[in-house]
């Protein structure tokens, strides 16, 4: 398994991740430890959750639940120094935490207790605030995307709170590194010029959903990763699962992501299952399975950390697991480029 450094930071972690977004709901915690196990025993030593987790539905019967079956895995096998792991502080507007509040110093350090209490460790890798106080232009809010009511002295200010009280949790030993999601290119250098003025960790990744099929890095925060030195961890490389190819020609599988969130969370459109058609001709062209292909350019990319990806069953994570020793040739990228000309930004 190839690693990667993770900016600056001296953490090292393997090109794809474990995702365990569905640890809780459509997977029990017994199927989360073995999906555990199965991932260490391949190489992968990363491993990315969040305090909101579980989804499908996200709701405040179950938040915290897939930090709590980390931590039992922990506890039974006493072996946290194995995983890299990641979790998210949740922002404003989930009501059902902390009543909707902005991400704060007020919040951070009752917010990474909680954390380190479910996951049963006494630190964080990689701490990361799931989504700007501000508003993200990501999960198809880009379409209507207007940031012309922020003021830029309160997103300062924001910043320089926050990185004060997430020192505070470095120093403490409770983080190692500091991360972003679902953030932007401005916001992503901002972060990283406060940090340099002002102390307090540099953000060293940023987990923004990208894909065949969600290329929007591609033009801003590609460019501010190379030059900031922030790795990209690229969340829904399968789109929702569409570039596997399940849910073509109408096919809904029992227990999949769409029969229990119909529109893939805006992703299900006609022009998507259009480039889905697209590119599962490029696999079949070239004898590859399109979840390798798919997983393996993401990982290619020149700003990519690692690949993050879920599986609901132990067999859709052996076949994601076989993506690590796919190389694609350059004929095969030049043919997904050409797909993205003609299927740009599909949903």
């Amino acid at each position: 398994m190839k690693m990667n450094d993770l900016g600056q930071s001296g953490i090292k972690v393997s090109a794809y991740c474990l995702g365990s977004m569905t640890w809780g709901t459509q997977n029990t915690a017994a199927e989360g430890h073995a999906q555990i196990d199965r991932a260490l025993d391949t190489g992968i030593n990363f491993v990315d959750t969040a305090e909101m987790y579980p989804v499908n539905p996200v709701s405040a019967d179950t938040t915290g639940r897939t930090e709590d079956i980390i931590g039992q895995w922990v506890a039974k096998t006493g072996r946290r120094a194995d995983m890299v792991l990641a979790t998210k502080h949740s922002g404003e507007g989930l009501g059902h935490v902390r009543d909707g509040a902005p991400i704060s110093s007020a919040t951070i350090a009752q917010t990474i207790e909680g954390s380190l209490r479910r996951l049963q460790s006494d630190y964080i890798d990689l701490y990361q605030f799931h989504w700007p106080n501000r508003g993200s232009y990501m999960f198809r809010k880009n379409w209507t995307y207007d940031p012309s009511g922020q003021v830029r002295a309160d997103t300062i200010a924001h910043m320089e709170d926050a990185l004060g009280a997430l020192q505070r949790e470095v120093e403490r030993g409770t983080i190692r590194a500091f991360g972003l999601s679902n953030e932007s290119a401005w916001g992503l250098t901002q972060w990283a010029t406060v940090a340099a003025r002002v102390g307090g960790p540099r953000p060293i990744s940023v987990q923004n959903e990208y894909s065949l099929m969600c290329r929007m890095a591609d033009t801003d925060v590609a460019e501010t990763c190379v030059n900031e030195d922030i790795d990209m961890l690229s969340f829904s490389p399968l789109a929702a699962g569409l570039l596997t190819g399940k849910y073509q020609d109408g096919a809904v599988p029992d227990g999949s992501r769409m029969s229990l969130n119909g529109d893939l969370g805006g992703r299900r459109t006609d022009r998507a299952f259009e480039a889905v058609s697209a590119y599962l001709q490029v696999a079949k062209n070239h004898g590859l399975d399109p979840v390798h292909m798919a997983l393996a350019w993401c990982a290619a990319r020149p700003f990519m950390g690692s690949v993050i990806f879920g599986a609901t069953s132990m067999d859709q994570l052996n076949v994601a697991l076989g993506a690590a020793d796919i190389t694609l040739s350059d004929e095969v990228t030049a043919e997904l480029d050409t797909v993205n000309r003609a299927h740009p930004l599909p949903y």
